[in-house]
This record gives C-alpha cells, structure tokens and sequence, in this order.
C-alpha cells in the first residue's frame, strides 16, 4: 500500500523551494512557467539564484501549485528539499556546528517518538522528534514546528531542559519538554522515518537505551520533574 506523502509547509517561498516543486512536477522552465503565469525568464533566474525571496502573489500561486499536486510529486519534493539540506550541511563541514532542536512531547503518562527509517551509524532508530536549527531560527520554535511536521502533533514548549553535543551523533542538541495540545499521531515524514507513536513513559527504555537518553529526559519520564 502506497504510504502517505509529508505534506511540507513552506512558510516562505524561495528559488530554492520554487525549483524543487518544478522538478518534483517533472516540468519544464516553459511548463512551470505557464502553471504559475510568470515569463520563462522568472524561472531560470529562480535557478540561478535559489536564496531570492519569491514575491507574495507568486507565493500564493506556488502554495496553489504545490496543494494541487498528487501524492508522488509531494513526496519526491519533500525528498528534493532534503537532500538540498544535506547537501549544505555537507558544504558547511565544520565551519558552522550543526545544531538539532529536540522535543520531547508528553500526553499524560505517554511520550512521543518517532522510528528513523535508515539504519543510523549511531545504532540510533527510535528517538525524539528533532529538527535542524538553521541560523537566525528560534531552537523552540524548530522542534514545534518538527514535531507537526514529522507526526502531525501539536504541542507547546513547557521548558528548556538543556543542551548538549551528543555523545553518539556528535551535533549539538538543545532539548524541550512539550505539552501535547491536538493531533492524532501519524507517520507524516514518510521520507525519513517508519514510525511514529505514544509511548508509555514508563517503558521508553524498550525503544531507546536508557543509557542514550540524555538526564534530564529521564527525570522527567520517571516523574521527577
């Protein structure tokens, strides 16, 4: 059975996001052009300049173009804008730390995880929804946003229960205890992960080792905070 798509939520359109969704349409420079209504020109010069900030009418006919698209196109846009990621995190080396925000969303007495769809070199697999802070983006404001994204869940910041450079991926991770607000769990980053669920707080040692989960994770989960 055909897995879902993530429906990615652009909140800003670039020539980077213009390009992808064209190639993830399959279409040509004239084709997206005559989707849109903008001049062939507009579209190589979105190519040649992928950081430029679409203008808003533009926008609006980009988000059009984007929700009327089927399931496949959706999918391999998401994938497109992934390995664009990848790609500039591999262009930065080290000359900038990768930094991942980390939500650790509680339901009562459940946590949210998520199950990583490739084999990690870590040995990591199921872990705590995570997103990529690029500069100028609020740590908080990632994982909130990751967590809708990755699960379909929202929820809110109750604390910042600290900071580390992970022991097993190296990249330094800022962690948030969330409260869940709505949203019926799902696997919405077909993409990346296998899984998505609530798990009982009191068995998350059955899905990641307890010696793996940063300390002050596990205060919270055995009630301590």
């Amino acid at each position: 059975m055909n897995q879902p798509a993530r429906h990615t939520v652009i909140d800003q359109w670039t020539g980077r996001h213009a390009i992808a969704l064209q190639a993830a349409l399959r279409m040509s420079q004239d084709e997206m052009a005559a989707l849109i209504g903008v001049a062939k020109r507009t579209i190589a010069s979105w190519s040649e300049r992928p950081e430029i900030v679409i203008r808003p009418e533009l926008q609006r006919a980009l988000d059009t173009a984007y929700s009327r698209a089927d399931e496949p196109a959706k999918l391999r846009f998401a994938r497109q804008l992934k390995a664009d990621d990848d790609a500039a995190v591999a262009a930065a080396g080290n000359a900038v730390a990768l930094t991942v925000a980390i939500a650790v969303v509680l339901d009562d007495a459940k946590v949210l995880l998520v199950c990583r769809r490739d084999t990690d070199p870590s040995g990591i697999s199921w872990q705590f929804p995570a997103g990529i802070v690029k500069p100028g983006s609020a740590p908080a404001t990632i994982a909130i946003r990751e967590t809708l994204a990755e699960t379909g869940v929202h929820c809110s910041v109750r604390a910042e229960l600290g900071s580390r450079v992970h022991p097993l991926t190296g990249v330094s991770a800022t962690y948030f205890l969330c409260d869940y607000l709505a949203g019926e769990v799902e696997n919405r980053d077909v993409v990346e992960n296998t899984s998505a669920l609530w798990a009982p707080t009191a068995e998350v040692t059955r899905f990641i080792p307890k010696q793996r989960i940063y300390a002050p994770i596990l205060r919270v989960l055995e009630g301590e905070q």
